[in-house]
């Protein structure tokens, strides 16, 4: 576990050690040359002396030993001696610790201090607390606080529906787990889950202006998640449920929408899917293939991969096969469990049985939510002729994205260092956007179908090609286009094209 300095001042991180397998059986150079990220970003500071060619001897150091370096500044300098802060990019925590070795030794360069970067960028939280009103004299605190609050809780309590005028609740949403799947890491509970919510809170804030609080629950329990969420919400104007392991996930969703009067949206369902058809949509415009006419085999039957095959069927899709570890799902399969029978009631139409090269024989569309490298390089050419691959497992995908960007014509992943990254930031942002706009109680598959065509229609035709299907989550359009989508334009203010039209007191 990395150390991080108790000392803001000056922390001090040293490296993250894990071993990286990948590493063993291929060149270094290639790998790390791929793999190299800002994630794993480094800062050593250095002492040395003063010969000008020791800053030449650093670079060359750092990229001898497969890194990059993005930044070199000369923080202090005396006649015998400078201070140096180096900042490079490495492929992994192992990785990080070899960089730093070549450092070392370089010739009259001590090394007196390693941090790391992620993790000073964590110290403290991603996100806080501040008010919107000023808060400066007695007359300020006697209207923001007692008394004056006193007339507003009066008002609420006559009035229910004002609650969303008068409070945050009309722009805040709740970002809920229980710590059973967080990214890819698995089930490591709700405090290590918390770090990727307060990410999800800052990305809501970033892309959307809206406040979100990390929920993190210290229960797996379906029923306690529920009856906790049930009580929270009156202070909140949407649920947004995050890494939440299938199939409890599906359950939660199902009995919170049945129970609140705000939209309950799990993203890594909802939001994954809204963005895999908005890619979809475009990708298969490249190749001149209609989404009803597609076949399309899915690699994984989680919360993903049944969410997209349910919006891909409702949004028009007629041949879905769907491979997940207990082979081709297929409707005559009595042993599956309960959620994965119910979809292979749904898809399948051709009756194909047998595993992941069946399903992607002669297939027009592959879309990977699963697990690294099942998808062997050499079955895409068995896909149909003009063919598209969405290998979205992070960060390690179905298939090597090199590999495939050989062999299909247009190539999707998880990942940020590859063109066309599917990325729910697309989406969530802009859904919860247009639901608390709209005052929203419920999330229907019409308005995910709206959402995927809002984001699909930013790439316009003098921009889509095969590397560029999915516009950029900084893209300044995104979140707007897709509220809108969502609302309606009834809830954008004509005066100033802003949404959140909220009537006056």
């Amino acid at each position: 576990m990395p150390e991080v300095s108790t000392d803001e001042s000056q922390p001090d991180v040293q490296p993250d050690v894990q071993h990286d397998a990948e590493a063993t059986t291929r060149s270094h150079t290639i790998q790390r040359a791929r793999a190299t990220t800002g994630s794993y970003s480094i800062t050593v500071r250095l002492h040395t002396g003063t010969d000008p060619a020791v800053v030449g001897q650093l670079a060359t150091a750092v990229s001898d030993a497969g890194g990059i370096t993005t930044a070199l500044d000369i923080v202090e300098s005396r006649h015998d001696r400078l201070v140096v802060d180096l900042t490079c990019s490495a492929s992994n925590g192992d990785h990080a610790n070899e960089v730093v070795e070549a450092l070392r030794h370089v010739s009259g360069v001590t090394v007196h201090k390693v941090s790391d970067r992620t993790f000073l960028l964590h110290l403290g939280g991603k996100i806080s607390v501040e008010p919107t009103v000023a808060l400066r004299t007695r007359d300020d605190l006697s209207m923001a606080y007692t008394p004056g609050v006193g007339r507003i809780s009066m008002a609420i309590a006559e009035h229910p529906e004002d609650v969303r005028r008068l409070t945050v609740k009309g722009n805040s949403v709740a970002v809920v787990t229980d710590g059973s799947a967080v990214l890819g890491l698995g089930n490591i509970g709700p405090a290590a889950a918390m770090p990727v919510m307060e990410g999800k809170a800052a990305l809501f804030k970033r892309f959307a202006g809206i406040d979100a609080w990390p929920i993190c629950l210290a229960t797996q329990d379906v029923d306690e998640i529920v009856r906790t969420v049930e009580l929270i919400a009156p202070g909140f104007g949407g649920i947004n449920l995050e890494d939440i392991a299938a199939p409890r996930c599906f359950e939660v969703e199902a009995k919170l929408r049945e129970r609140l009067d705000i939209p309950v949206f799990h993203d890594d369902q909802h939001g994954t899917a809204i963005v895999v058809l908005a890619a979809l949509r475009n990708a298969l415009r490249c190749i001149d293939r209609r989404l009803e006419d597609a076949r399309i085999a899915v690699s994984g039957a989680g919360a993903a991969g049944s969410a997209i095959v349910s919006l891909l069927l409702s949004a028009g899709a007629r041949d879905v096969v769907v491979w997940d570890k207990e082979g081709i799902l297929h409707r005559d399969d009595e042993t599956l469990p309960p959620a994965k029978r119910e979809l292979a009631g749904r898809t399948n139409p051709r009756g194909v049985r047998g595993d992941l090269h069946d399903a992607v024989t002669g297939a027009d569309v592959f879309i990977g939510v699963s697990a690294p490298d099942v998808l062997a390089p050499a079955w895409i050419e068995d896909m149909a002729p003009k063919r598209i691959v969405f290998a979205l497992a992070n960060p390690d995908p179905e298939v090597d994205i090199a590999e495939a960007s050989r062999r299909a014509t247009v190539v999707a992943s998880g990942r940020s260092d590859y063109p066309n990254q599917i990325n729910n930031v697309l989406a969530f942002p802009g859904v919860f956007r247009g639901l608390l706009d709209a005052r929203a109680t419920q999330v229907t598959t019409e308005m995910l179908i709206r959402a995927a065509d809002a984001i699909a229609s930013v790439v316009g035709d003098d921009q889509l090609n095969p590397n560029y299907i999915i516009p950029s989550v900084f893209d300044p359009d995104i979140a707007k286009t897709v509220a809108r989508a969502i609302a309606g334009p009834q809830a954008e203010d004509p005066a100033t094209g802003r949404m959140n039209a909220l009537p006056t007191a």
